[in-house]
């Protein structure tokens, strides 16, 4: 068990190495004042530190077979060049269509009673003995009760709807794209960032160059912003670190 000392010694480390921390970012911070917030530069997805490359179960192989005298050829989509995103450093657009609701309710009640009383009335003449207390009457008396009631509710709506243009980083060798989509608008000193990845099919891609969210294998879909207004909704440094080390 920690001592009072070394929990308050801990306690002072962590909150001190939480104040440096949070200090070097209030500096950094200072210096952008009545600046607006500055948007991230254009780069490559394949050489952000942790961008791995996608891995999934791949089938085998089909090859392509040629029938002579045919313009057609087998896997083709179009006699005609397709204008449809099919290779790395293609564009393709993500309509993002987010409309989830979740309504959800829990009850449960348990009650439990239990009593268990024992006792000897009369052993070996001992309502002879004058002096009751040497052979009570009642040897065991226990009385017990328990009762729980939990109650949980859930609702949930999110609703969004937006277009975002994403890059092919990768083609997978079954056909399927591995695609990365990020998206900065400021408005004001707000800047609100919307980041789409995720594995499509290229049959999934419609003809102008577009597809659905909900086609999107390991979706993942990211929606939020940094400034002004976001950081008013934060709490302070100080309060996380308590939040976290605390244990009441």
């Amino acid at each position: 068990m920690i001592s009072g000392f070394k929990w308050g010694l801990l306690t002072s480390s962590l909150l001190g190495l939480t104040g440096l921390v949070g200090g070097c970012s209030a500096v950094s911070r200072l210096s952008t004042i009545g600046e607006r917030p500055a948007l991230t530069p254009i780069d490559d997805p394949t050489t952000q530190p942790g961008y791995r490359p996608v891995q999934m179960p791949m089938p085998t192989p089909q090859p392509a077979s040629y029938n002579p005298n045919s313009l057609w050829r087998t896997g083709s989509r179009a006699f005609f060049k397709d204008q449809r995103a099919a290779q790395v450093g293609d564009i393709l657009t993500v309509a993002v269509r987010i409309t989830d609701r979740a309504n959800i309710a829990n009850e449960t009640k348990r009650s439990r009673g239990n009593r268990e009383n024992s006792g000897i009335g009369n052993f070996l003449g001992a309502n002879l003995i004058k002096e009751q207390s040497v052979l009570p009457g009642r040897m065991l008396t226990a009385d017990s009760t328990a009762s729980s009631e939990g109650k949980g509710t859930v609702v949930r709506r999110e609703a969004l709807q937006t277009n975002v243009a994403a890059v092919v980083t990768q083609l997978l060798p079954n056909g399927n794209l591995v695609v990365e989509g990020k998206q900065e608008v400021r408005v004001n000193n707000e800047v609100r960032e919307l980041v789409v990845a995720g594995i499509v099919r290229p049959e999934d891609i419609q003809s102008d160059n577009t597809i659905e969210s909900s086609k999107i294998a390991e979706a993942r879909i990211s929606y939020g912003g940094r400034g002004q207004i976001s950081d008013v909704q934060q709490p302070r440094y100080g309060q996380q670190a308590l939040d976290v080390l605390l244990p009441f």
